[in-house]
């Protein structure tokens, strides 16, 4: 279902409202696939004279395509049925991870067209953005000439503290000690030569969801995603919630009961934990090895979980044990019916930690509450870079209510945090696990 439109305020005016209704039309059509021009004015709630205005500016700049005539059996002529072009619009993304580097290119549909990845630890800074610009420039013979003008820029999702819960993640401090105060975004923007937008990766993966899976049938859900860390977003009302510091949905900070686990570490302090610790493939893999089973690719894991291990349904209790309360607590502040969860591993894992979830959430339900459904998200491990390459698309040609108000960001310039200093990796900075 489409969200309201907002209301428009005193800091409105004519070109904001069109530039909004443009935007509008775009996700419609994004969301049922194809309609004709009273479809697309019925369900944007617009008038015909509006609707064939944008229709023809959309079409002009190629963001629309004609699909040919629909016969509807009535009478009058058979409408013309329209749908997003795929080459519409392009977007670089580059998910940066701890241990690993991947740098995509997506269209206007959000399929992505090309790929590069590194799996290694996370590099030095200057090496990294030359290994992620020659990955874009690799990547850039994918779109014609005639159509990089198209190219809306780059979405960069990374970790904001890179150098933190180390211990937790089993990863050296050594190597992530030269990103302590480097503003990667600029870094990235020289070398790249397009415009670069940043945040988090929870946050990056949950508007990919929003903008080309399953925010195309619901507007408010709490998103998970569970890779090495666990990262979160919020979309509340078709749009991405980013908080005061870009922290919206970071739940790998919800403090949960210590681990039951003989591979668990310690907790830091007292008898709680970090979400974090609990539930991640790192915590996974942790558990394995303290078994001797070692299983260090992704085919390596997911060979060890088809195979049913036993140490898998240990720490999959152990992981619903530690999402049951995370999840009841942010349900209870957040008031969404949906959470949807993505994974970076399958191998079976998905449904048995999705069925288990289910269960415990209900048993734990408080009174006169109905645990929130549970759905799998669309991309698996490409969550995190088809988000980073959603960002610039989404950011650009998404109906988001500060369009009307004025208020929309400069993805350019940068950010400051609630204390007055600068988020050292440039705009639009966060934090996730």
């Amino acid at each position: 279902m489409l969200h309201k439109r907002p209301l428009v305020g005193q800091g409105s005016n004519s070109v904001q409202l069109r530039r909004y209704n443009e935007r509008l039309v775009l996700q419609v059509l994004r969301r049922v696939g194809e309609a004709s021009k009273a479809d697309l004015a019925r369900l944007a709630q617009l008038t015909n004279a509006a609707i064939g205005g944008i229709i023809h500016e959309l079409a002009d700049a190629g963001m629309i395509e004609t699909l040919g005539k629909r016969h509807s059996g009535g009478r009058g002529q058979p409408a013309t049925m329209l749908r997003i072009a795929a080459s519409g619009a392009f977007g670089f993304g580059v998910r940066l991870d701890r241990t690993s580097i991947e740098t995509v290119l997506a269209d206007f549909s959000g399929r992505i067209i090309g790929r590069r990845s590194h799996d290694r630890i996370l590099p030095a800074p200057e090496e990294a953005v030359a290994l992620v610009g020659k990955d874009i420039e690799d990547l850039l013979p994918l779109v014609a000439p005639e159509e990089r003008e198209r190219i809306t820029g780059v979405g960069l999702a990374m970790p904001f503290n890179l150098g933190a819960w180390l211990p937790e993640l089993g990863l050296p401090a050594d190597c992530f000690a030269p990103w302590e105060g480097i503003d990667f975004k600029a870094m990235l923007e020289d070398r790249a030569g397009f415009p670069v937008v940043f945040e988090n990766d929870g946050t990056a993966a949950s508007i990919a969801e929003l903008f080309s899976g399953i925010g195309q049938t619901e507007d408010d859900f709490l998103y998970l995603f569970l890779g090495p860390a666990i990262g979160g977003g919020v979309i509340c009302g078709g749009d991405s919630l980013h908080g005061v510091s870009g922290n919206a949905g970071d739940v790998a900070m919800i403090q949960v009961p210590a681990s039951t686990l003989p591979s668990a570490p310690p907790p830091r302090k007292g008898q709680t934990d970090i979400l974090l610790t609990r539930a991640s493939i790192v915590a996974l893999r942790r558990h394995l090895a303290f078994h001797g089973v070692k299983a260090e690719t992704r085919e390596e894991l997911e060979a060890v979980i088809s195979n049913g291990h036993p140490a898998v349904g240990e720490w999959i209790a152990d992981c619903v044990a530690a999402l049951t309360p995370a999840i009841w607590s942010a349900i209870s502040v957040l008031d969404v019916p949906l959470v949807v969860i993505d994974f970076d591993v399958d191998g079976g894992l998905c449904q048995r930690l999705l069925d288990a979830l289910a269960a415990s959430l209900a048993e734990a339900a408080p009174e006169a509450r109905t645990p929130p459904r549970l759905m799998r998200g669309s991309f698996g491990p490409d969550a995190g870079a088809a988000g980073a390459a959603n960002l610039p698309i989404f950011f650009n040609y998404s109906p988001r209510a500060a369009i009307l108000t004025g208020r929309e960001a400069d993805q350019g310039a940068s950010e400051d945090k609630p204390d007055g200093s600068r988020h050292p990796l440039g705009a639009r900075g966060g934090r996730s696990a």
